[in-house]
Parts: C-alpha cells; sequence; structure tokens
C-alpha cells in the first residue's frame, strides 16, 4: 500500500508548566511535534494523542496518559511514530507487532513449574478424582521441581531429563515410569501451546529407551499381601463376631470383591436394594466405566443390619461423618493378626474362581471392573455378563460361609 502522510501545522510549543496548566476540557495542541495533542476529558482524565493522516484518512494514535507520560516523552513517541509513517509503515501495526513480540519472548521463557500447573489445570477434567490431581503435583514437585522447576520449559532438555529419573529409575521404577510420562505430557502441552520447539525429550520410545533400562527388566512386582482363599470361611466367621462400620465395611468388600475406595465412597443413592444391584459410578472405578456389582443375600443383610443416617448419603461412615479412611480396614485385619491387606482379597476371590470354578476367566474379571485389554474385545463386547457373574458371585458368598477342614487352614487368632 502506498502511504503519504499530511503534516499539519506546527503549533507554540508549550513549556511542561504550560502543560501543567492547561485544564480546559477539550483538545490542546502542545507543539514541538506536528498533530501531538493533549486531550482533556470533562471529568479532568488528561492523555496524549498523536493526530496524523495517512493516505487522506485520519488517525489518532494514543499515547499515553497525563502525567504517567510526560510531555518531553509524549514527544518522543510522536516523532518516532511520524518517521514511522513517511517510511511507509503504519504505527498502530508497529506497535501492535512489538507488543506481540514482547508477549511471545515472555511466554518463550515460561518456566517448567508453571507448564506443569498450567498443563494439570488443562488436563483436570480428564482425571478421575481430585486425588489423581494430587499425585501428578506431588510427584513432579517431590522429583521434577528441583531439578527444571525453576528453568524455562523452552530449554529443558534430555540431559535434564536423565538427572531426574536416573537417581530413582531402578530403585522406585513405577514412580520414575510416572514422572516421566507426566513431565511428557507437560512438555507435550508446551510444545502444542507455543511454548517450546523440537523434540520431546522425555519422550520414551526411539528416545529414552536409548539410555534407560526398559523398566519391565528392572521392576519388581510387589503384590498385595492375600489371604490363602482356603482361610477365608474361618477369617469370615471371626470378621463377624467384630463390632464397628469397619468391620462391617470389610466384610461388604470381601462379599462383592470390590475395591476398598469403591467400598468406602459407597452411597445409599447408588444401591438398588429391591433389585439387589450396586451400580459404582464411572468416576470412582478405576477403569473410568460405570460398574454394577450383583449383591448376594450376605451382601445384602449387611447392608440391611446398617444404621441410615440423615443428611449423609454414606453406607459405612466413620464416626465424625466422612469416608473411612483405607487405614481404618487395615486395622481391622491386624487386630486379627491377619497377614494380608483388604486389596488383597481380590486377589483371593480370583483365585478361589481359576481354582475352584469352570467360570470362564472374562467371567471373573469382569466381576473385578478390570478393564478389557485388547481394543478389538472392547469393540465387540457389549454385555457385562451380569447373569453370569450374580451366579458366580452368590457361590463365592456360600464359600466364604465354609470352614475348611483344619488341616488345610491356618487359625486366625483373634486379638486378646
Amino acid at each position: 500500500m502506498d502511504w503519504w502522510v499530511d503534516m499539519p501545522k506546527i503549533t507554540v510549543e508549550l513549556s511542561a508548566l504550560a502543560v501543567r496548566r492547561l485544564s480546559r476540557p477539550g483538545w490542546h495542541a502542545v507543539g514541538g511535534v506536528a498533530g501531538l495533542l493533549l486531550r482533556i476529558s470533562d471529568t479532568g482524565a488528561r492523555y496524549w494523542v498523536l493526530r496524523i493522516r495517512m493516505s487522506g484518512r485520519r488517525r489518532d494514535i494514543g499515547i499515553g496518559s497525563y502525567p504517567e507520560v510526560s510531555l518531553a516523552r509524549a514527544r518522543e513517541q510522536a516523532r518516532e511514530m511520524r518517521a514511522q509513517a513517511r517510511e511507509g509503515l503504519d504505527p498502530i501495526e508497529s506497535r501492535a507487532a512489538a507488543r506481540a513480540a514482547l508477549l511471545a519472548a515472555r511466554d518463550s521463557r515460561l518456566t517448567f513449574d508453571a507448564a506443569a500447573r498450567k498443563c494439570i489445570a488443562a488436563k483436570r477434567a480428564e482425571f478421575r478424582n481430585a486425588k489423581h490431581a494430587a499425585q501428578w503435583e506431588s510427584t513432579l514437585s517431590t522429583y521434577a521441581s528441583p531439578v527444571i522447576g525453576a528453568l524455562p520449559v523452552a530449554d529443558v532438555e534430555l540431559a535434564h531429563i536423565v538427572t531426574i529419573l536416573e537417581p530413582i529409575w531402578t530403585i522406585k521404577t513405577e514412580t520414575a515410569t510416572r514422572v516421566r510420562g507426566r513431565i511428557e505430557a507437560v512438555l507435550s502441552w508446551a510444545t502444542v501451546g507455543g511454548y517450546r520447539k523440537g523434540e520431546n525429550p522425555a519422550r520414551w520410545r526411539g528416545h529414552l529407551d536409548a539410555v534407560l533400562p526398559k523398566p519391565r527388566k528392572i521392576a519388581k512386582t510387589r503384590h498385595h499381601r492375600a489371604l490363602p482363599w482356603p482361610q477365608i470361611g474361618a477369617f469370615m466367621a471371626e470378621l463377624r463376631r467384630r463390632e464397628g462400620m469397619a468391620a462391617r465395611a470389610l466384610e461388604f468388600l470381601i462379599l462383592t470383591a470390590a475395591r476398598s475406595g469403591e467400598v468406602r465412597g459407597a452411597t445409599w443413592s447408588e444401591i438398588d436394594q429391591q433389585a439387589s444391584v450396586w451400580t459404582v459410578p464411572a468416576e470412582r472405578i478405576k477403569a473410568g466405566k460405570e460398574h454394577r456389582v450383583p449383591l448376594c443375600e450376605a451382601a445384602m443383610a449387611v447392608l440391611e443390619a446398617l444404621p441410615r443416617f440423615a443428611g449423609n448419603d454414606l453406607v459405612f461412615p466413620a464416626a465424625r461423618g466422612g469416608q473411612l479412611s483405607d487405614m481404618s480396614l487395615s486395622a481391622v485385619m491386624r487386630r486379627m493378626n491377619a497377614d494380608a491387606v483388604p486389596h488383597g482379597f481380590r486377589s483371593t476371590f480370583r483365585t478361589w474362581a481359576a481354582e475352584t470354578t469352570n467360570y470362564p476367566r472374562e467371567v471373573a474379571e469382569q466381576c473385578l471392573a478390570h478393564a478389557i485389554p485388547s481394543p478389538v474385545e472392547r469393540a465387540y463386547r457389549r454385555g457385562d455378563l451380569f447373569a453370569k457373574r450374580t451366579r458366580l458371585m452368590n457361590e463365592w458368598a456360600r464359600y466364604c460361609d465354609t470352614i475348611a477342614p483344619a488341616g488345610e487352614v491356618v487359625a486366625i487368632r483373634g486379638a486378646k
């Protein structure tokens, strides 16, 4: 575009004192630079404007308020803008480009910690619960922040990632792999957001796998301690003699093969007592999919014997009204001298089903609300095998009432 500038008449150059004395609302030419005006509003607000004509069109360009921008500074900026206009540049567009460049430079210095906060905020909706988000924040704060937290996210390199992971890669392998994945996610977010460029140094395949041993080669599998299935009858008999909400929650956990968090968070609104079905919402299931649990007669008996508290929908509330802690269920088992943990009863159930029943593997897996590993199988299996699961859980409940012959059982000793 061809530009030409219409130069207004140069007025008398006012001094700083004369400008300060101006008070009448309106436009006041201050001289020194053609078109430089002090605008005084009806409320007394004052600000600088450079009036210029470019290609026959008048442009009013704000320079700033007075006295924050002094007379001398206003004249200096006005001269620069007029010089740009004479060279065919639009001063407004030039200023916008400079501001954008400044913002881009500032954004490129976004630190890893700041990027992590933004990434977690963006992903929060996909987390199963607040605890999941807290785990992201905790692991990144503990392991990544001391090394790269204050570093601009654009400057994070492979050497930094190795420094973070090497000390924990062989001794805390599961934690280390989670940290790696979360750092990778933060850096991917930063790349898409324009805060960094190039390879993601936390990527595993074709990158970190060249400098760190494969996790599955070094990780030590640690199973939850589980009660051997022949001992479940003796354990249940002793458990039912114990009082307290935690004991009833543990009994219900065993009869449903559910996870501790699912039981402790169970609400009466999730339970259809007429149909004997407990529907656990997707946000409280590890696989992220709603799960229907068939309730056997023994499980229903546990529920029917429980007190109901006005204003509290929890099935197994703690004494103060909130959820029971996971440790409260573990404490029951410690008092019974059982060498196992609550989560281990899922293994007890699964081993019993495999060793003593002819139910297909997928039925037992569905009882445990395990995700189907194959995407093809997930696509074709639309049902939840509810009828078969109901029969299997009823058989499990009957077995839990059976005390095996003494020669096959290690006695469960109650607390003295």
